[in-house]
């Protein structure tokens, strides 16, 4: 599916799962105030698993207490932020079920709400690498950061394993949906052969921004080398508000795999905003 179709396939609705937890909360939180800027509108997700009943088991509540929440959430942001709020109780497991129904929904985004790897994993359980790295929509995870006045600045991290058509096209499409000024940091590697690739990818992203109209983008060559630690000293450097990342498909494999590159940026100790990208499996969905 050719970029422009898979702009159009999406809706402007930002999907966040929740399990009312202050995590969930804040990625709420997020999600009103991008739709409040944006014209977008929010759907507010629970899935309801056995864990859930035998929590509202222990809580002596009856399952009818998840709907009731939810409304009150409905109520309070479309009072507070003025955004249209809908709100979905779901059957189902953490595995498959955010991804189906942003599949569903057609998200522009998906926002989960964690508070570091133990965080995610404690509120989409053991599946939480699967729900990013199966997601048929970008995610954005965030932690305890509140939402700034807007995502002004995202560092997009460009090394010689980036596919650089189709990674450029998406942070060109991100950042013409968020008005976000892009930062291309150009990462220097060691070997040989992935030298003379980002110096390929260099010359393929100038050439691409010569031809096509583009937001703002600063090119930043890196000054150290491929590390999780430079990007996310970049990033706080120029105070910038996300880090954009591109999960890859290795050759022969169905899915994406999350580096451990890719997973210290996720779940970094400065609490950036990350947004995950799957090119080529995005847009799957809705053909």
């Amino acid at each position: 599916m050719a970029m422009t179709d898979i702009r159009q396939a999406y809706n402007k609705i930002i999907l966040v799962p929740t399990d009312f937890s202050d995590e969930c909360r804040n990625a709420i939180y997020h999600a009103v105030r991008i739709a409040a800027r944006k014209g977008f509108k929010v759907c507010i997700l629970h899935v309801i698993t056995k864990e859930t009943r035998a929590e509202l088991k222990k809580l002596h509540v009856r399952p009818e207490y998840v709907e009731w929440r939810l409304r009150e959430y409905k109520k309070y942001y479309e009072k507070k932020y003025e955004v249209t709020v809908d709100t979905m109780a779901v059957e189902g497991n953490i595995l498959t079920t955010i991804n189906e129904v942003a599949a569903q929904l057609k998200a522009a985004f998906t926002i989960l709400g964690a508070h570091g790897k133990k965080g995610l994993q404690y509120v989409f359980g053991s599946f939480a690498r699967r729900v990013v790295l199966e997601s048929p929509v970008p995610v954005v995870i965030v932690r305890k950061i509140s939402y700034r006045e807007r995502y002004r600045t995202i560092v997009f991290p460009v090394t010689g394993t980036v596919e650089p058509h189709s990674a450029v096209r998406w942070a060109k499409m991100i950042a013409g949906m968020l008005d976000a000024k892009f930062h291309l940091l150009l990462l220097p590697e060691k070997d040989g052969s992935l030298k003379d690739r980002l110096a390929a990818i260099t010359g393929n992203v100038n050439s691409l921004f010569d031809r096509e109209p583009t937001p703002d983008i600063v090119i930043a060559p890196g000054k150290a080398m491929n590390t999780a630690e430079e990007v996310i000293r970049y990033t706080l450097s120029r105070d910038a508000d996300m880090i954009m990342i591109v999960n890859r498909l290795e050759e022969g494999a169905s899915a994406f795999s999350l580096s451990s590159w890719n997973e210290k940026l996720m779940f970094n100790e400065a609490q950036i905003p990350v947004l995950c990208i799957n090119p080529g499996y995005l847009g799957h969905h809705f053909t």
